[in-house]
């Protein structure tokens, strides 16, 4: 049973060395595991630790020796609750948190749309450097906050930051394929379902208004559709949720048979999934009926139908943005990445019935 003889407090390193009779760095040493100390001398240590209860060096004490807190912010687009429903947002911290994990840094999750409330914002945070995880806000004012702050910034999915790196996919080139790929089929009609492009984040109709107010990545995926479609033209689901893009779908297909789009390309395959339930609950079929296409290459849970779309290293992403910031707290340059997307032939997609 340990026990502390010491009534005035937590027992230190000081008092561990001393009852095993070593020096303080010796014991140091000891609890690192790193430095000439034998097993004996390290067994002595340990020994001496767990009679006067002695847990460890304090990491905090460490963190201030290098100069640094070990965390890592990465700020979301959306309420931490939203975020946490996106599959590819989760592989791609998971990405992140593993890669950070080989230096001891940990994560510390906060969202633009809760700045207003949070104790802890970009402003006063205790971290060693920041990921924008899709940032929707306003970039240059975030970025010279973090400027002055020396605080490195890594992007994921977002416009341009000055000189710090932006790791993303080949957004416009991705939607580029799945363009012409209905086009190929034979398709005329096409609408689009775009991620969100401003605040409020909801199901609007897209306008030449809104659509200069867009950002990375639905800009770059609407650029590269446009390639194929110049005069594309659709809705805004506001978020990649499976509702808003149900709700955006409908009032596209919601009208004559000949007004309604004969394939629509949504810009995430959440969206996707909403836009074929959307299609369900009009009487319609998928792809007799409409054709559907998404971005991400995830599996959508209760999707029947295969979706046609393509696939992006979500997870690679955040390993990416972690080597970033690595490399950047080592004081070294880091490059922006762009990772290629890889088409999905699905069972959403065919030619448009006579």
């Amino acid at each position: 049973m340990p026990r502390n003889p010491l009534p005035d407090g937590r027992p230190t390193l000081a008092d561990v060395a001393s009852r095993a009779g070593v020096s303080p760095s010796t014991a140091s040493i000891a609890f690192s595991g790193q430095g000439p100390v034998s097993d004996a001398t390290k067994q002595k240590v340990l020994q001496a630790a767990s009679d006067l209860g002695y847990a460890g060096p304090d990491p905090r004490a460490a963190g201030l020796r290098k100069g640094r807190s070990g965390i890592v912010g990465a700020v979301l687009a959306s309420r931490i609750g939203v975020s946490f429903r996106d599959p590819v947002l989760i592989q791609t911290l998971d990405g992140l948190a593993e890669e950070l994990s080989g230096i001891g840094a940990g994560l510390l999750l906060m969202s633009e749309q809760d700045e207003g409330s949070s104790q802890v914002t970009i402003v006063d945070a205790p971290v060693d450097a920041v990921v924008l995880m899709g940032w929707h806000g306003d970039l240059a004012q975030t970025i010279d906050v973090l400027r002055r702050r020396c605080v490195p910034v890594v992007a994921i999915e977002s416009d341009d930051v000055g000189d710090n790196p932006v790791i993303s996919v080949d957004n416009r080139g991705g939607s580029r394929l799945l363009a012409q790929h209905l086009r190929d089929l034979g398709h005329e009609r096409v609408a689009v379902v775009t991620l969100g492009i401003t605040r409020p984040t909801r199901p609007v109709p897209l306008t030449p208004e809104l659509e200069a107010l867009s950002v990375a990545p639905a800009k770059a995926r609407l650029a590269g559709a446009r390639e194929v479609y110049p005069n594309l033209t659709g809705w805004v689901a506001g978020a990649s949720r499976v509702d808003a893009g149900k709700h955006a779908a409908r009032a596209l297909l919601d009208v004559p048979a000949d007004e309604r789009p004969t394939a629509i390309i949504a810009q995430s395959d959440l969206i996707a999934a909403g836009v074929i339930a959307a299609a369900e609950s009009l009487g319609l079929e998928v792809p007799r009926d409409v054709s559907v296409v998404g971005f991400d290459g995830i599996r959508v849970d209760n999707l029947a139908p295969r979706l046609t779309t393509v696939a992006q290293p979500a997870q690679a992403k955040g390993t990416a943005a972690g080597r970033a910031v690595i490399a950047m707290l080592e004081g070294e340059r880091a490059e922006s990445t762009s990772f290629e997307v890889r088409f999905i032939a699905g069972e959403t997609t065919a030619p448009p019935r006579a």
